[in-house]
């Protein structure tokens, strides 16, 4: 019996991070869902889904998914040139934003868990710092 509640208890100790990463995801995708609709909607709409051949969508976006560290530099530090997401050409540009390390982070957050996006690593404000322009 002890060697089962040990069990149980050190298996509930070893989950205790799983809990507050959940949390801090949740509390920071909630933050990004707030400059999302302050800096971003007007180009990528309120779902997401961009404007047809002018801005790309972030809904079920194949380039966000599979270019993460070139689609937080963009938002870092703007973006102009061509790229293609979900097979369709984009030639456009990004200006910087201007937000910080943890608004960047907390955006693409929000991005990478809306509209049919799914990601179970969290971006940080550390990983987005270590980030340069190209």
């Amino acid at each position: 019996m002890k060697t089962v509640s040990l069990e149980i208890l050190f298996a509930l100790i070893g989950a205790i991070p799983l809990f507050g990463q959940d949390s801090n995801l949740e509390e920071s995708m909630k933050r990004g869902s707030e400059i999302y609709y302050d800096f971003c909607v007007t180009c990528h709409m309120e779902q997401g889904e961009g404007v047809a051949n002018t801005f790309p969508p972030l809904a079920k976006s194949d380039y966000l998914m599979e270019n993460l560290e070139d689609s937080i530099r963009g938002i870092k530090f703007g973006q102009s040139g061509e790229l293609i997401v979900n097979g369709v050409t984009y030639n456009g540009v990004m200006a910087p934003m201007g937000l910080e390390d943890e608004e960047i982070a907390d955006v693409m957050n929000f991005i990478l868990n809306s509209w049919g996006n799914s990601s179970s690593e969290i971006v940080t404000p550390k990983e987005v710092a270590g980030i340069e322009k190209d």
